[in-house]
C-alpha cells in the first residue's frame, strides 16, 4: 500500500532517492548527488520540504512532488518544481495524488495560481498537467553563442557602462515585462556569482544586464526608448571583457524583441525548449 507523507516527515535519504529513481529515465540528464540535489532543489529553486510530498511502498521512495510558494509578479503563488515517479510504479494513480496534495496544500495557503515548467518534448506529462487544468502560457527558448566577434562594439560615447549593485539594477521597470521563474530576482540573489552591469545615460540608468562569471545571462534589459542604440550590445561587451567569459548562454520566455536581439547577435538556438504551464485557483 502506497503512504504519502511531508518531506519534512522523512528522511532527507528518501526524498533523494525518490529523486534519482524517478528522473533516472527522464529526458534530459538529472545526475546529481545528494548534497548538489539539496542546493540546488531546497536552495536557488525556491522549494521547501513544508510544500513538498513523497510517496513511499514500505520503505521505497518511489514518488516525489516539490514545491515552493511565494509571490510572483503580484500574485500568491506554488511552484511545482518537480514531479517524478519510479519507472516500476507508474500508472498506478500516485502522480494524480501528490498532485491532489500539491493543490490542496496551495488552496490551503491561500495561492490564486499554481505554474511549472515541463520540457516541451515531454508530452506524457504535458498531457497529463492539461488534464489537472494547465495550460500552456510561455515559451521558455534557450540560445548559446559560441562566436562573440558580433558582439564587438564601441557604445556611443554619451552612455557610459558600469558595474552596479542589485539594487540599483532594481530601479529599472525590468518587471514590466514576465520573467520566469528561473531567472527571477528571488532566483538571482541565492546564487552569489552573479554581476550587474548598468547603462548610464548621463546619470540615468537605461539598462541593465544579470550575468554569472560563466557567462549564463539571466536578465538583459534596455528601456524602450533606448532600443537599437547598441545598449545592450555594449553591456554584452563589457561584461566580456570583465569575465574574460568564451561562451555566452541565455533563456528567456516568449519575447520576440529580445529573440531577434539574441539572433542578430549570433546565439543559436538550442533543441531544447520548455512550456511555461499556469493553473488559476
Amino acid at each position: 500500500m502506497i503512504s504519502y507523507l511531508n518531506c519534512q516527515n522523512v528522511d532527507p535519504n528518501k526524498i533523494y532517492e525518490a529523486f534519482s529513481h524517478g528522473f533516472s529515465d527522464y529526458l534530459v540528464k538529472m545526475e546529481k548527488t545528494k548534497e548538489e540535489f539539496f542546493n540546488i532543489f531546497f536552495g536557488v529553486e525556491g522549494n521547501d520540504l513544508k510544500y513538498s510530498f513523497i510517496a513511499l511502498d514500505g520503505e521505497k521512495a518511489v514518488g516525489l512532488i516539490l514545491g515552493g510558494i511565494k509571490d510572483y509578479e503580484g500574485i500568491k503563488t506554488i511552484r511545482c518544481g518537480a514531479l517524478c515517479v519510479h519507472p516500476d510504479y507508474r500508472g498506478r494513480g500516485i502522480s494524480h495524488e501528490l498532485f491532489r496534495l500539491h493543490k490542496e496544500l496551495a488552496i490551503k495557503n491561500d495561492c490564486k495560481q499554481m505554474i511549472l515548467e515541463v520540457i516541451g518534448e515531454n508530452h506524457r506529462a504535458i498531457k497529463f498537467y492539461q488534464k489537472q487544468g494547465y495550460e500552456i502560457v510561455y515559451i521558455l527558448k534557450y540560445y548559446t553563442c559560441k562566436d562573440l566577434s558580433k558582439i564587438e562594439y564601441k557604445i556611443n560615447c554619451d552612455i557610459s557602462i558600469k558595474e552596479i549593485d542589485f539594487d540599483e539594477m532594481l530601479s529599472l521597470n525590468i518587471r514590466s515585462t514576465h520573467i520566469n521563474w528561473q531567472n527571477d530576482f528571488d532566483y538571482i540573489i541565492k546564487l552569489g556569482n552573479i554581476k550587474y552591469y548598468g547603462a548610464y545615460k548621463d546619470d540615468t540608468l537605461i539598462g541593465a544586464l544579470t550575468i554569472s562569471k560563466e557567462g549564463r545571462i539571466f536578465t538583459l534589459f534596455v528601456d524602450e526608448k533606448y532600443r537599437l542604440k547598441g545598449v545592450g550590445r555594449g553591456l554584452l561587451n563589457k561584461a566580456i571583457e570583465e569575465l574574460n567569459v568564451k561562451v555566452l548562454t541565455i533563456s528567456f520566455p516568449s519575447n520576440a524583441s529580445l529573440e531577434g536581439f539574441a539572433r542578430k547577435m549570433n546565439f543559436q538556438k538550442e533543441k531544447l525548449f520548455q512550456y511555461e504551464m499556469y493553473l488559476t485557483i
